[in-house]
């Protein structure tokens, strides 16, 4: 009997550990086609800045500094963001209409073929840079500023995790297309 239990509770741990090791391979693979993603704008915009931060990856185009010729502030942990966004399952070396899981932004929508006929769902999104942010999303914020258009990508790891969140498969790694409006860090 207790031979038996040994054997249950070893079997358990090798799987286990098997399951571990195939979650981890899943994020490695998501790791490269976010570095191809970011070679491909980089590629087409030398413009570009790349930002990392605790497994995140930002891109800003347009850089702020180039624009408005001074330095701008930054979003701090704790502050606020006001932007427009389009989600995407990153499920390739690019995004597209097809797989955007949400939006606020109109152009966005239209440009994906969606059908609103409720306008009020295009409001500017204000939310707080914390810790009710899934962590991909809040460590790519941290550091925008006012008027900055950049796409933030992060691994399955960095995001839901093993959990869906409602046409988001598990595991999934994320882009954010995001166009940032104003940020307050009082």
């Amino acid at each position: 009997m207790r031979r038996g239990i040994i054997i249950a509770a070893a079997a358990a741990a090798l799987l286990a550990g098997c399951m571990k090791q195939a979650v981890q391979s899943t994020y490695d693979k998501q790791e490269t086609t976010i570095s191809s993603f970011v070679d491909n704008i980089l590629k087409s915009d030398t413009t570009a800045t790349v930002t990392y931060n605790h497994g995140t990856v930002r891109v800003t185009l347009h850089d702020t500094l180039s624009r408005e010729g001074a330095l701008a502030d930054s979003l701090r942990f704790g502050g606020t963001v006001s932007f427009y966004y389009a989600g995407y399952v990153l499920s390739g070396s690019s995004v597209s209409s097809s797989n955007m899981f949400a939006t606020n932004r109109a152009q966005s929508a239209s440009d994906a073929g969606w059908a609103v006929s409720d306008s009020t769902i295009f409001e500017i999104a204000t939310i707080p840079v914390d810790d009710s942010l899934i962590p991909g999303l809040r460590y790519g914020l941290e550091g925008v500023q006012g008027q900055d258009e950049c796409y933030i990508l992060f691994s399955g790891e960095y995001g839901w995790g093993r959990s869906a969140q409602g046409t988001i498969p598990a595991k999934s790694a994320l882009a954010y297309h995001i166009w940032v409006n104003s940020i307050d860090n009082d």
